[in-house]
């Protein structure tokens, strides 16, 4: 049973730092694409960055320089470091996981990933 677990989530003032983690289990971590997506209140799920099992990887532009993308798999476990945090980063974080679908990692929300964490809440204040 695929199983995916957020955490890392908080609230920081704008500027600040959080790390999020994604703890896998239950399928073989190094085939599969993994990704972060966000949803703020209101507002469309949107592709915060993904990695392939070729652990090349990407993210939004909304982000570019910001976050960083990394995994550990000797831990299976999948982060998302997220530095000079602003406002605008304010949603629920959710990991994903899915084998690659078109024999590459779509950061696109319209696809739909199909294991899914419970997300983790980052809250930045201004």
């Amino acid at each position: 049973q695929v199983q995916l677990v957020e955490s890392g989530g908080g609230s920081v003032q704008a500027g600040g730092s959080l790390r999020l983690s994604c703890a896998a289990s239950g399928y073989t971590y190094s085939s599969y694409c993994m990704a972060w997506f966000r949803q703020a209140p209101g507002k469309e799920r949107e592709g915060v960055a993904v990695m392939d099992s070729d652990s090349s990887s990407g993210v939004a532009d909304s982000v570019k320089g910001r976050f960083t993308i990394s995994h550990d798999n000797a831990k299976n476990t999948l982060y998302l470091q997220m530095n000079s945090l602003k406002p605008d980063d304010t949603a629920i974080y959710y990991c994903a996981a899915d084998l690659p679908p078109y024999g590459y990692c779509p950061l696109d929300p319209r696809y739909e990933y199909t294991y899914w964490g419970q997300g983790t809440q980052v809250t930045v204040s201004s």
